[in-house]
């Protein structure tokens, strides 16, 4: 029996507090990394603001995943390899999310537990899989499909992981403005996401690097915060945390769930939009600025806070590089 499935049936039979089968370790490393502030639960509270002794005046603050990587593909066959190292089955057919339903996914539902629960008790109407290609009967207890969903997002996690070592890269023009941002004691920069911390600081020592991730003001991931995005909760609490208006911040994102969060908090919106995010219909939800990507048209930090800076905060941002807002019949 190999890892997967023993931590799949100790959940399910409650052997897994007996076992242990629990990773502790993570607790230790954010208290090394990132660990000014942390609960006895692991939890990363955020990160000093060390850069500068002054009040912010703005704050810039990126989403992780499809704004500081594309990385949705890559969630998506890692999903899908879980299903399949795990054994899914429903009704004969095996679990697996195609293209376009992971794309409908990501713009519905926050989190990765969050998307697998609709999964089973949305789209498959309650329908719930079997384990070892049958072997293992569908979980029909609460705490057997929590414990079922548990151990399957544990398990995405790593080969997501293994995943980004391996063909991580940032998107075009990322680096550039973040640098910029950290160069000026002005701006506060941070990361706010909904991905597992394990699977978020891959990310941010991978792309970014332990040097810049270090130098963030607030990081706040996985769940740091009871609710997720599209609840504006992530961003409200980095408000608080920099100690500054909500106005004041420009949020980096790239889905419909993100600017919805972003927008709830009060903030300002830029979309870099990914393949699986083009169609959308940001601007009719508020997005302040949208382009394919940072690189693509030069975005720098006077794009985004000269105009703010200059006519007030209801300025319109990257003005001549935004995508234009399609004229309505």
């Amino acid at each position: 029996m190999n890892y997967l499935s023993f931590l799949l049936i100790a959940n399910l039979t409650g052997l897994g507090a007996a076992f242990g089968v629990v990773n502790n370790g993570w607790r230790s490393r954010i208290k090394e990394r990132i660990g000014h502030h942390v609960t006895e639960s692991g939890t990363s509270l955020y990160l000093s603001a060390a850069r500068s002794a002054e009040p912010f005046e703005f704050a810039l603050i990126f989403d992780c995943d499809g704004v500081i990587i594309e990385t949705e593909e890559l969630h998506r066959l890692a999903y899908n390899e879980a299903f399949n190292q795990a054994g899914l089955e429903i009704d004969g057919s095996p679990v697996n999310w195609s293209v376009e339903y992971y794309d409908m996914l990501q713009n519905t539902v926050g989190g990765g537990k969050g998307k697998m629960n609709y999964h089973f008790r949305n789209t498959m109407e309650g329908k719930w899989p079997s384990v070892e290609w049958g072997k293992q009967p569908a979980p029909d207890s609460e705490e057997g499909k929590s414990a079922l969903i548990d151990a399957l997002q544990n398990n995405k996690t790593s080969i997501y992981k293994r995943m980004i070592g391996e063909v991580a890269k940032p998107r075009p023009g990322l680096l550039e403005l973040m640098d910029e941002a950290l160069d000026d004691p002005s701006i506060a920069v941070g990361v706010c996401s909904a991905s597992t911390k394990e699977s978020a600081m891959k990310v941010l020592d991978t792309v970014l690097g332990i040097e810049r991730t270090e130098k963030l003001n607030v990081c706040i991931l996985g769940n740091d915060v009871d609710k997720l995005k599209p609840d504006p909760l992530i961003y409200t609490t980095a408000a608080i945390r920099l100690g500054i208006d909500p106005a004041r911040c420009v949020v980096v994102e790239d889905s419909i769930i993100g600017l919805k969060a972003a927008k709830g908090a009060g903030m300002r919106c830029l979309i870099t939009y990914t393949s699986g995010t083009e169609k959308e219909d940001f601007y009719g939800e508020g997005a302040d600025a949208k382009v394919p990507n940072l690189g693509s048209r030069g975005v720098t930090l006077f794009d985004i806070f000269g105009p703010l800076k200059e006519k007030g905060l209801e300025a319109e941002i990257l003005v001549g590089k935004s995508d234009k807002i399609p004229v309505q019949n």
